[in-house]
């Protein structure tokens, strides 16, 4: 009788013959079953499963990877799981972690959040937002379901372990080699999040969100997410997610048949009031932390005032 698989390693792929094999190379000595889940690759990303001894099944091709997450899991036969992008990998002391915990902690847990480096042209960001970046994606097999939804967090269900963020112990992500990739993604990403949008019947565009939700955005990268401690890695990606965040917004637009609304002036001058407002104080805040002594304390009580009398305007 054929043993059942501890560890299936699945992977959805479409045109990923570029680090595939990085990807299933990583995983040789920890999966006991790999699972590809191909839509309609035109290069040789299924050749390239089969050398690795994967088990490859074919799925229609879709814009995005979710709606076919479920069905890549409901092929794997293994009693864990460990979801793969294909333009990811694990280290050795990862996989290593891993195979504890599903030999050793089978009863105490049920998912597992993995720390995950993300390599952003070239360089491993290692700050607030984009790291550790914990994701859950080693599981008992019935333990997580992914909405169909672009970016949609699983649901998870039992007991869950953190692995420490430990850069020797992570999946690394390859995330963005080019700029060009990084904007023929966020095109096609917004085409589908700005459909999602519009499903929402209650949802109605407004000049405000084409404002604030960029600019909250970059805020979210740069300031509290310390992404200046990144340098001008740090500052170009705070643009580039702010600018996919307006796209998604000018999308909705564009479905809508770039329809015509005037602005309203009382809206628009509260909106810019609180843009100036957030600016202001996260300008502070960076400034403050860069100051000592009684230069702090001063710059903090002027700060202070001249936040307030932002406000009243």
């Amino acid at each position: 009788m054929k043993t059942k698989p501890l560890i299936s390693v699945v992977v959805n792929t479409y045109n990923e013959a570029g680090g595939l094999a990085r990807c299933l190379k990583s995983v040789e000595k920890l999966a006991d079953e790999i699972v590809v889940v191909d839509m309609q690759s035109t290069d040789d990303s299924v050749k390239i499963a089969k050398t690795f001894g994967a088990e490859v099944f074919s799925h229609e091709k879709m814009d995005y990877v979710e709606p076919a997450r479920n069905f890549a899991i409901s092929k794997a036969t293994g009693k864990w799981i460990l979801i793969l992008d294909p333009d990811e990998k694990i280290t050795r002391g990862l996989a290593k972690n891993l195979k504890f915990i599903a030999d050793k902690k089978e009863s105490e847990v049920d998912y597992v959040l993995v720390p995950r480096k993300n390599i952003i042209f070239g360089k491993w960001m290692e700050n607030t937002r984009w790291w550790p970046d914990y994701i859950p994606r080693f599981f008992k097999k019935g333990r997580v379901n992914w909405p169909k939804q672009i970016h949609r967090q699983p649901e998870l269900k039992g007991n869950i372990y953190t692995l420490p963020d430990d850069k020797d112990s992570a999946i690394v992500h390859y995330h963005y080699d080019s700029l060009d990739q990084f904007l023929s993604r966020a095109m096609r990403y917004s085409e589908v999040q700005a459909e999602e949008l519009i499903k929402e019947k209650k949802y109605k565009l407004s000049s405000s969100d084409l404002i604030l939700k960029p600019a909250g955005e970059f805020f979210s990268r740069f300031f509290v997410g310390e992404g200046y401690k990144d340098g001008f890695h740090g500052l170009a990606l705070a643009v580039l997610q702010s600018y996919a965040t307006a796209l998604i917004y000018l999308k909705v637009w564009e479905k809508r048949k770039y329809e015509k609304r005037a602005l309203e002036p009382k809206k628009l001058k509260s909106t810019f009031s609180k843009l100036v407002y957030e600016t202001d104080y996260w300008q502070s805040r960076w400034w403050l932390d860069r100051t000592q002594g009684y230069q702090k304390l001063l710059l903090g009580w002027f700060y202070r005032v001249r936040g307030l009398i932002l406000k009243l305007f």
